[in-house]
């Protein structure tokens, strides 16, 4: 087990790749922090879940956006676990809107939940890893932040912020032995997505060189890589997992604006 007893915070943990990635971690020995915002009920099956796996869960809600809600949720980590060995920041919004319908409330909203909520719940990681001689931080990002995608300027910036940032912290904290890496997932089949495009797989996976869309489960290998010892001499690294979407680029336009009009 590549993660035995280690403490592993996950954040947007209630559903979709966040949920792969605790179920993932739990499976390589962790005990698991299962992070939610709104979906309390989805939460608890993913702790209940982790605990029929042997290893302890706990869930926490914060809203990743507000500072107040990231520093109570990592006082329940410390009561809770008494440290943090691996942070996991996934939580995000997509935040669907044609360029001249961005508002600054859209805008404020998308890019302090992705970026400024990835950023203070990094900080409060590493001032608790200090503590306990370094840990790992694993952003997950997306190819939108390699190319640009109609409808997702404020979520396309704010992941390219969270590649910008992996590298300064991971230059300010390597004194400290806390790594940070980010991996970034291409089309995925998330609830969201399919919710907005029934044919999902078949609208984007045309768009992809391997010709199909990621299931969540295939991004916990990526993850539990960086959280692990086996990256151990990684830090500061952005790759893309994406069946080759970023080398291709091509872009489903008609699934583009299908999105923003369920998301309006």
């Amino acid at each position: 087990m590549r993660l035995k007893q280690k403490i592993i915070l996950v954040t947007g943990a209630s559903k979709g790749i966040g949920k792969a990635l605790a179920l993932g971690a739990a499976r390589e020995g962790a005990d698991v922090m299962v992070n939610y915002n709104t979906d309390q009920a989805g939460a608890e099956a993913v702790a209940q879940a982790i605990r029929g796996l042997g290893r302890r869960a706990v869930t926490a809600r914060a809203d990743i956006a507000q500072v107040a809600d990231i520093r109570r949720m990592f006082e329940i980590v410390r009561r809770e676990f008494g440290r943090l060995d691996v942070l996991i920041n996934n939580a995000g919004l997509t935040g669907w809107t044609s360029l001249f319908e961005v508002t600054e409330e859209k805008w404020d909203l998308v890019i302090d939940t992705n970026l400024k909520g990835t950023f203070f719940c990094s900080l409060e990681a590493a001032r608790m890893m200090k503590e306990t001689g370094g840990g790992s931080i694993v952003n997950v990002s997306t190819n939108c932040a390699a190319l640009g995608v109609k409808n997702l300027v404020a979520y396309a910036t704010s992941k390219a912020g969270i590649h910008g940032l992996t590298k300064q912290l991971a230059v300010e904290l390597a004194p400290c032995k806390i790594r940070v890496n980010t991996f970034a997932p291409g089309p995925t089949q998330v609830d969201r997505n399919l919710r907005d495009d029934p044919d999902y797989d078949r609208s984007w996976g045309s768009m992809v060189p391997l010709n199909r869309t990621a299931l969540p489960e295939e991004m916990v290998g990526p993850a539990i890589f960086l959280a692990s010892d086996e990256s151990s001499y990684m830090t500061g690294q952005v790759f893309y997992v994406d069946g080759g979407w970023t080398v291709q680029g091509k872009i489903p336009l008609a699934n583009l604006e299908q999105a923003m009009a369920k998301n309006r």
